[in-house]
């Protein structure tokens, strides 16, 4: 339940955005960017910190997630998932998950959005959007709320897959909410796509092991605007948009095929084939291609020229392909013409010349690191890694493979890290961090 004490109206919520925005110019409204891209334009946080050094605040939270914030103005929004009750593995049934390494769930969850300061790191609020059992369980390593949010400045929406699409205020409020589509996911690695806005249109995404399809909703009132359905199996991709020739695509990647779709209608412009199970990373648009990667059962990525329409597959609109790198859960990032990719979720980097997919560096192996989850981060001439182990490797942008620094926190950082200026804010399971040159 919202905090009241800590709340104000929601008109002053917004003037207040609107206010700090337009004074340092900077937001972060969605998931890796207001591109979808992961690059921070004119970012320059710092390459050191430790729990000790460059912490500009550090702020616990409530139960568990692994949402990326998103940021507007002084406001910086993320999602959570918090038991109610304690977990007891034992006496409790299994609630339908697959798969022997799921984590079962036996007590409800409340599923919350919180708003923080960015300045201070200070809690502003707290909603439940629902209370509920889930049907299914999550990977250990994974949470019930992998979800991130987007905001134009004015509302945030939030998915919580199976529970619900929200709309809130910028003071807490919801403003309408959609039932979720209860997902039959694959293996038990739970849900994770995050939603879209697009114009006035929030796009989600629901592929599973029932019948899988693409939904747009109007962001104002919730109302289905279109929805289309898809011959897929379960992703965990989250969809990315860019205007071609004057019209708005939506291209999602998944184990069938990569899709664009008319974002104002949800008509299909085209498809192309080559990516392998378990598409989890995003698709990501650079200079009228769009790259596209998966590496956890089969390894695939694929450069595709953006301007074409139909089945793409095997056609000159398929620029290269490379079988010798593919992701898995952390998305591509290109950056100053390189596409850098992960071995699957393994801390090892590999790079290209995006356009003529010349390998420039393969499989070199980040000290100290883990398993990431988390996509990688461009901002100041540099690249971003984050570790599930809270280890970050920063590498300089280049055609060699140059670490410039490494930096630790205790925390297990999954939410992929957010530039804004000077500050850097790194998302744990359990807490937040802005790391910021000490003055």
């Amino acid at each position: 339940m919202r905090n009241a004490a800590l709340l104000g109206s929601a008109l002053t919520f917004a003037i207040q955005a609107s206010v700090a925005c337009a004074t340092d110019g900077m937001q972060w409204p969605a998931w890796r960017g207001p591109t979808h891209q992961g690059v921070s334009q004119e970012g320059t946080p710092p390459t050191k910190w430790s729990e000790t050094r460059n912490v500009k605040w550090k702020t616990a939270l409530p139960g568990e997630g692994q949402s990326t914030p998103v940021i507007w103005g002084d406001h910086l929004f993320l999602q959570n998932a918090i038991p109610v009750g304690e977990e007891d593995q034992k006496s409790l049934p299994d609630f339908g998950m697959r798969g022997p390494t799921s984590k079962k769930v036996t007590v409800p969850y409340r599923f919350v959005v919180l708003c923080l300061s960015r300045r201070t790191g200070s809690i502003l609020w707290e909603t439940t959007v629902c209370e509920t059992i889930p049907h299914e369980g999550y990977h250990p390593t994974g949470s019930l709320a992998p979800h991130s949010p987007v905001t134009d400045g004015a509302r945030i929406w939030c998915s919580f897959g199976s529970r619900g699409l929200y709309c809130l205020d910028f003071g807490g409020d919801i403003v309408w909410r959609r039932e979720g589509v209860e997902l039959k996911m694959a293996g038990p690695f739970g849900e994770g796509s995050s939603p879209l806005l697009v114009d006035d249109l929030i796009i989600v995404l629901a592929d599973h092991e029932g019948p899988s399809a693409i939904t747009a909703y109007s962001k104002l009132t919730g109302e289905t605007v279109w929805q289309t359905p898809r011959e897929e199996i379960s992703s965990w991709s989250t969809p990315v948009s860019t205007v071609v020739n004057g019209r708005t695509e939506v291209i999602v990647s998944a184990t069938n095929a990569v899709r664009s779709y008319d974002a104002k209608t949800g008509a299909l412009i085209w498809t192309c084939s080559g990516l392998t199970h378990c598409a989890a990373a995003s698709p990501v648009v650079h200079e009228g291609m769009v790259y596209c990667s998966t590496g956890f059962r089969g390894i695939s990525t694929m450069a595709i020229a953006l301007g074409h329409e139909g089945d793409l597959t095997g056609t000159d609109a398929v620029r290269w392909t490379s079988d010798k790198v593919g992701t898995n859960v952390p998305s591509p990032l290109v950056y100053d013409g390189r596409l850098y990719i992960l071995r699957g979720y393994a801390p090892q980097v590999s790079c290209f010349d995006a356009e003529s997919g010349e390998l420039l560096f393969h499989r070199k192996r980040m000290e100290g690191m883990k398993n990431i989850y988390a996509s990688p981060l461009a901002a100041g001439g540099n690249v971003y890694f984050c570790s599930r182990n809270g280890t970050t490797t920063i590498l300089r942008a280049s055609d060699k493979y140059h670490v410039i620094a490494t930096s630790r926190l205790g925390a297990t950082l999954d939410g992929t890290p957010v530039a804004l200026g000077n500050e850097l804010f790194l998302r744990g399971r359990t807490a937040i961090y802005c790391i910021a040159e000490d003055l």
